[in-house]
């Protein structure tokens, strides 16, 4: 789950008054030289040699620079990163995931990266419009490495049930199709698991926010339309009852044990099914993901109070290469943002083997994956939400009128942020 920042805006704002101005004013300024710090979020020290070899390159390249590694914990880094603004000793290059990102640029804290340099032709767009805020202008991060999610489909039950599993949904209005095809020949199996969420209305075109930000505006009778296609299906039994219940375990879950046919997860998640339930091996197939594929971004910003900012700007730069993404992304899974990359073959290329074809599938889908939960939705709003479409699709409240009350109490809360 992302940790939201955007509530603690105003505090941070106010103690910003008592703050120093920075030294961003330094003569050499415009000069790339001089030590600057990098922090990262958890890398350490699985990653550190990784890291060492990354600032070693930038270096040797630039005469007369240095970067102090500075690692955090995993827990805790939203209020540390705070803290850190708070008392004016934001590191010059900061590993920061776009929601982290959205207070520090309101708040001027971050270098607007863009000025000068068109991003969309180092970058994938969808990583670039990640660090592109409501309100704010300009890009305040450079995507770094990225995650999406597929689709996978359980090959025994959509055979069982008459469908094919190597020509699954391709859409959500096809993956209703299917759903009522199976429920038909097989009345006790599932291909839905799950109702829908503010992902489903972005994946729709349903505009979430007013322009400014300021104001939630999806309660439209599009978006009713699709709560009510979720409460026919539920009315029909093509979800089970539990997808309801306030122990939902989750379509991932309900996959592994064999009693849904459908699931997403990410490029490594055919390994996970297989090893918590064996009986899996040679029985799921993958797709792309239904409609746009989410998009997972980790990113660094530059401090807008570096001493020296262009040697930030170069190391941010430098760390989110090609050459050095595709690096990183051989050590760990998870996929560069660089267009570029496509030539690696590692990525791109299906090797005949089921974790090949999920990987090559997972960075195909990068070029048009999208941030498909926008930062102005914290964790507390898509709580009060998911309660609200559970009454529409149990049938207790009708679908525009849940919608109603969850943005008039989605726009209370937006208010106070």
């Amino acid at each position: 789950m992302r940790i939201r920042l955007a509530a603690a805006v105003t505090a941070l704002a106010l103690s910003l008054t008592a703050c120093g101005s920075g030294s961003s004013d330094s003569a050499d300024s415009d000069k790339i030289t001089g030590t600057i710090t990098l922090q990262t979020w958890a890398l350490t020290p699985k990653f550190t040699d990784y890291l060492n070899e990354v600032i070693a390159g930038f270096t040797a390249k630039y005469p007369g620079t240095g970067v102090k590694l500075l690692d955090q914990p995993g827990d805790g880094y939203s209020e540390k990163v705070l803290a850190q603004a708070s008392s004016n000793t934001l590191p010059d290059v900061i590993n920061l995931p776009p929601d982290f990102a959205l207070p520090l640029a309101k708040q001027k804290l971050l270098v607007d990266v863009s000025k000068g340099d068109d991003l969309s032709k180092t970058y994938v767009q969808g990583g670039v419009d990640a660090y592109k805020f409501t309100g704010v202008d300009g890009v305040y991060g450079y995507p770094w490495y990225l995650n999406t999610d597929l689709d996978y489909w359980n090959v025994k039950q959509f055979s069982d049930c008459g469908l094919d599993a190597n020509t699954p949904p391709a859409t959500t209005q096809e993956l209703f199709t299917q759903a009522a095809a199976m429920k038909a020949k097989c009345p006790d199996n599932f291909l839905m698991s799950r109702k829908p969420d503010v992902s489903d209305f972005v994946r729709a075109g349903i505009k979430i926010t007013s322009d400014d930000g300021k104001q939630f505006v999806f309660n439209t009778d599009q978006a009713a339309a699709l709560v009510d296609q979720y409460r026919d299906a539920y009315a029909k039994g093509y979800l089970p009852p539990s997808v309801l219940n306030s122990d939902y375990q989750g379509n991932s879950k309900l996959f592994t044990q064999g009693k849904v046919a459908w699931t997403t997860g990410g490029a490594t998640g055919l390994a996970d099914f297989e090893r918590d339930n064996p009986s899996l091996k040679g029985q799921v197939t993958v797709s792309k993901a239904l409609d746009t594929p989410p998009l997972y971004v980790q990113g660094v910003s530059v401090s807008a109070k570096s001493k020296y900012p262009a040697t930030a700007k170069a190391f941010a730069q430098w760390i989110t290469n090609a050459d050095n993404q595709n690096k990183f992304g051989h050590l760990v899974n998870v996929f560069p943002s660089t267009i570029s990359s496509a030539s690696d073959s590692y990525f791109g290329s299906d090797d005949g083997t089921p974790a090949g074809k999920a990987r090559a599938l997972a960075f195909g889908e990068l070029k048009d994956a999208k941030n498909l939960i926008p930062y102005e939705v914290n964790a507390d709003m898509q709580k009060l939400l998911d309660q609200q479409i559970a009454l529409a699709v149990k049938g207790d409240e009708p679908s525009r009128k849940a919608l109603d009350d969850a943005v008039a109490k989605m726009n209370q809360m937006l208010s106070r942020q």
